[in-house]
């Protein structure tokens, strides 16, 4: 096209791996597996890795030969960022991903919001880090060898249909090598939006599909312009429409525009109608660098959720099982939540030290979750993509007012993505600590801490604490723990951890230390309390002494509370 520059490849080239047949009898594997997961994306993989942390082998099924192509999900938020870490990949993400804290609002080329995400000392991580979706792939493939014994990964393999009875579910496949059957006693399908598990059962997603659509543009350009969300309403170079600017790692910058009404989506990509646009744009924004296009695609903003997450023994995750608007971010990090959630739950059913009702919970918190990321989606999706004229009429009075009117600004905030809480968990226990602090079913606060071993002392969060087992905080002034919470010789499936509100004593070892004063206000912690958190770092009880419960008295509350029926459960809210 003339005037306008070549496409260019991105600056990554993603391997490519060959199928694999297993040992078949009769055209049916020989091995009954675990767990089977559908689909080796975002979630796929973290789903793998959280069983992996838990000793629990799975299989991940991939129709594709590698990882994705092309511009999805980019902005990977703090607490993804805590989970990821558990995950054993965090340095990954550390290493590539993009920080950033804020972003500004433009209409009609004068700014009409500026905003920045919380961020202070006590934070581990960025608020927010860009991180384009085949490096956020790669980076959880790259942490798979370190589990080779547990997570098997089979490439161009592509369910073509399944069936389930109470023991288990059977899945038909197809390779290049051939066609054949596996069964597991639990399928995670988490093969995306357009899922084959979703369809083979007659599932289907609930909501509203808007009819708003935008372009995406990822282009090549060096520019010093730094990190942060630009969301551009009727600019100059693009009047009627929106334009989204983000830049990626590898000097990507992902640019999304809406349609306007009545433009034909088939022709809006047609290089020779998003080149102009682009230019136009950049030339707006005064960006003067050369720039190269490398993907151009198309989105559709769905607000759409199945009923329940688990049918039997299917349980569906990430896109398979919610498809959320991408304003506000809360697409990929939803998914990752989703497999955070179920990964712990779903290792301690197979591992039988939980009963299989444990997975309602997962069914019922994350659809709560999901509830609440489709309400702040809509909001902003209806902000963003007006689905009618009156949408349209009140998006444009807020934008003409914000500048005189500071008061109205926040409507124009695009809500990013925040940790849910789980306040009506049937998992959660008592609460004998008040107001003060996180409550069950809230994801514990981040703070600095001193870790003290007779190797020394080392700087920790509190984030580090959560794990994939249970844990419970005792605190105490020197980090001695009171006699009934000695581990005896009975197994526990619950690590104590003892936490010093005062100066340590010198001869404890493995202790936490609370260095800094925050933990009293932070947590509400005070002496003698006890702290039990869930593998995935919600807060599950808080008890008001630590010596009439001790380790013997919360690990039997925790089994009664694991192998309790919860299927009646009817959700939770956040």
């Amino acid at each position: 096209m003339a005037n306008y520059p070549d496409f260019v490849p991105y600056p990554f080239q993603a391997e490519r791996h060959p199928a694999r047949h297993p040992i078949c009898t009769d055209g049916r594997e020989d091995h009954r597996h675990r767990v089977v997961i559908a689909g080796g994306g975002p979630v796929g993989f973290a789903t793998a890795l959280g069983l992996a942390k838990q000793g629990v082998a799975s299989v991940v099924l991939e129709a594709d030969d590698s990882v994705c192509f092309g511009s999805r999900a980019i902005c990977v938020s703090r607490r993804s960022l805590e989970i990821l870490h558990r995950l054993g990949v965090g340095a990954g993400f550390d290493s590539i991903g993009l920080p950033w804290r804020g972003g500004r609002s433009f209409y009609q080329g004068q700014e009409v919001l500026r905003f920045e995400m919380p961020q202070d000392d006590n934070q581990q991580f960025a608020p927010m880090v860009n991180m384009a979706q085949y490096s956020i792939e790669q980076t959880l493939l790259d942490g798979v060898p370190a589990n080779a014994d547990l997570i098997d990964v089979r490439w161009q393999t592509a369910v073509t249909g399944m069936s389930q009875d109470k023991a288990g579910v059977s899945l038909a496949v197809k390779t290049p090598t051939g066609a054949y059957q596996l069964h597991t006693d639990w399928l995670v399908a988490a093969d995306g939006g357009r899922s084959a598990i979703r369809e083979a059962m007659g599932l289907r997603l609930q909501g509203t599909s808007y009819e708003g659509r935008y372009v995406i543009v990822d282009i090549l350009m060096k520019s010093p312009r730094p990190a942060e969300r630009l969301a551009y309403f009727d600019p100059p170079c693009n009047p009627g429409s929106t334009v989204l600017v983000h830049k990626q790692p590898g000097d990507v910058w992902r640019i999304d525009y809406q349609l306007r009404d009545g433009e034909d989506p088939d022709q809006a990509i047609l290089p020779e109608q998003v080149m102009p646009r682009v230019q136009s744009l950049l030339d707006m924004m005064g960006e003067t660098a050369p720039w190269n296009p490398i993907w151009v695609g198309l989105y559709k903003a769905n607000a759409l959720t199945l009923e329940r997450y688990r049918h039997g023994r299917v349980l569906f995750a990430g896109d398979a099982a919610h498809l959320v608007p991408i304003f506000g971010v809360r697409g990929f990090n939803s998914g990752i939540d989703d497999a955070d959630n179920l990964s712990w739950k779903l290792g301690q059913v197979v591992s039988g030290c939980a009963a299989p009702a444990l997975l309602d919970t997962y069914s019922s918190e994350r659809v709560a979750a999901t509830h609440e990321n489709l309400s702040y989606g809509t909001k902003s999706t209806e902000f963003m993509a007006p689905p009618s004229f009156a949408f349209d009429l009140m998006r444009r009075a807020v934008l003409s007012l914000a500048v005189a009117h500071p008061e109205l600004r926040s409507l124009i905030n695009p809500r990013q993505s925040a940790p849910i809480t789980y306040s009506a968990s049937p998992l959660n226990g008592p609460d004998e600590w008040g107001a003060l602090g996180p409550r069950p079913g809230t994801v514990l606060p981040e703070c600095p801490l001193t870790q003290i071993s007779a190797g020394g002392q080392r700087a920790v969060f509190l984030s580090d604490q959560a794990g994939h087992g249970f844990k419970v905080f005792v605190f105490t002034a020197d980090g001695i723990l009171p006699s009934v919470w000695q581990r005896g010789d009975g197994e526990s499936s619950v690590a104590v951890q003892a936490v010093a509100l005062d100066a340590p004593h010198p001869d404890v070892d493995g202790v936490l230390w609370d260095h800094t004063g925050q933990l009293p206000q932070l947590l509400g912690a005070r002496l003698g309390g006890v702290l039990l958190i869930r593998p995935d770092g919600h807060v599950m009880a808080r008890w008001r002494d630590a010596n009439p419960q001790g380790l013997a008295a919360v690990s039997t509350w925790l089994q009664q509370r694991l192998t309790a029926d919860l299927s009646t459960s009817t959700g939770v809210t956040a």
